[in-house]
């Protein structure tokens, strides 16, 4: 991917704000904000400000939990970007309710001195609490704020107390974007004007993602060439499935006795399930049937991408999740819950099959049938590039563009602006 043109002394027109970025320490989190918002810098040079949580006894956590909150350095510059962690007060349990306020209050001084330097625009990702905070911060410091909804704001809008929060959220922000149409309308259920909301898909970089040696790929992971492959991408955590897909993979290797399945993934801050899926897959007598890859970088992520037959993610909740559009980059088709956007990514049966959420009888009849069909992967090929990156970043830069030219600049006040 061709660098930024935006250097770490110019002016910025807008700054991006996410406590969900990748880091130094983190280098796995929120890659997708990164993917979308570097583009856009190419053609309006930003800033990132990517709070992180902390609080006094967090080193002693640390104790018992190694990869507990790492600390970020206070200023990266990652492809000629500045890309800042303020700490933000965050004590974990009940407290974090507080999350939206403390993160505001700890990124103030810095925002206000990115203003000084050019800042019209703070587009920020997730409704809570990074949403609340840069809504407060546009209100604090007269910018306009953008909000991007990719998921999380789903078991958010079912809790009591942050239901209402997110609505005054979304009704602050001068634009909401959504990566699905389901969380468009969730958006517009809790109060943002519908003509102020559009869905920006995430989108996939075919030079990263794409085929490459299946009988390599497989040699890689020890997977006999003539096997049938699964492959999932994704934290562990309850939330993305891989727990699902192994209760039915007893039954599946009773129709199809090479099946392997890998699973491709990591701790993630939403936690780590890896010690019950290894005991399940013992008690279930799947050793050496699923193999655990880890984390692995996404220019890595062609290599068991490119090993399997079959892409499966049996998930609760998501938005958009990108990690569709680079398995069938790959050629793989996708098989996937009903939940979020799924359907809005693998929209059409020649890219795979939605089945019900927590129906496992149906699961295993969709990945039977995947794993038996004989895929047009030319066709799964092509609707990947139709969905590439620069697509939405187009999309993105004719709504932010309005917003930026209709902003003062900072030498200018607010009053001479509105003349404009």
């Amino acid at each position: 991917m061709p660098e930024p043109r935006t250097a770490a002394t110019d002016r910025i027109d807008l700054v991006v704000f996410s406590a969900l970025f990748p880091s130094a320490v983190r280098p796995g989190a929120g890659p997708f904000i990164r993917e979308r918002m570097f583009r856009v810098a190419r053609h309006r040079p930003l800033a990132v400000v990517s709070p992180q949580p902390w609080f006094p006894g967090q080193s002693l956590i640390r104790l018992l939990r190694p990869g507990y909150r790492p600390q970020a350095p206070a200023l990266e510059i990652q492809q000629g970007i500045r890309v800042y962690h303020p700490r933000y007060f965050a004590v974990p349990g009940v407290l974090r309710r507080f999350d939206g306020w403390s993160m505001a209050l700890a990124s103030f001084g810095l925002m206000r001195k990115l203003k000084r330097q050019g800042a019209r625009l703070i587009d920020a990702h997730f409704a809570y609490p990074d949403g609340e905070a840069a809504t407060r911060l546009g209100r604090w410091l007269q910018l306009p704020v953008t909000v991007t909804l990719r998921g999380t704001e789903v078991p958010h809008s079912r809790n009591p107390v942050l239901r209402p929060r997110l609505a005054r959220t979304l009704k602050a922000a001068a634009r909401v974007f959504s990566v699905s149409d389901s969380l468009r309308r969730l958006a517009i259920e809790l109060g943002a004007a519908a003509e102020k909301t559009e869905v920006v898909g995430n989108g996939v970089d075919t030079a990263r993602f794409h085929p490459v040696d299946r009988v390599a790929a497989r040699q890689k992971y020890g997977l006999p060439q003539d096997a049938k492959v699964l492959v999932s991408v994704g934290a562990l955590v309850p939330r993305k499935g891989m727990h699902r897909v192994i209760e039915v993979m007893p039954a599946l290797i009773g129709q199809h006795p090479d099946l392997h399945y890998l699973i491709v993934g990591g701790a993630s801050p939403e936690g780590d399930n890896r010690a019950e899926l290894t005991a399940q897959v013992a008690r279930l007598g799947l050793a050496g049937r699923v193999h655990f890859l880890g984390a692995l970088p996404p220019d890595e992520l062609k290599w068991p991408l490119s090993a399997a037959d079959v892409f499966v993610l049996a998930t609760r909740n998501e938005g958009w999740a990108n990690v569709f559009l680079e398995a069938m980059a790959c050629g793989l088709p996708v098989v996937t819950t009903d939940v979020g956007g799924n359907a809005e990514v693998v929209c059409r049966a020649e890219l795979g099959s939605i089945v019900p959420f927590g129906d496992g009888a149906a699961l295993h009849q969709a990945l039977d049938a995947a794993l038996d069909k004989d895929w047009d992967r030319a066709a799964i090929f092509d609707y990947a590039r139709a969905n590439q990156w620069d697509t939405r970043v187009t999309q993105l830069l004719c709504a932010l563009t309005p917003l930026l030219d209709n902003a003062p600049h900072p030498e200018q006040p607010a009053a001479a602006a509105a003349e404009r």
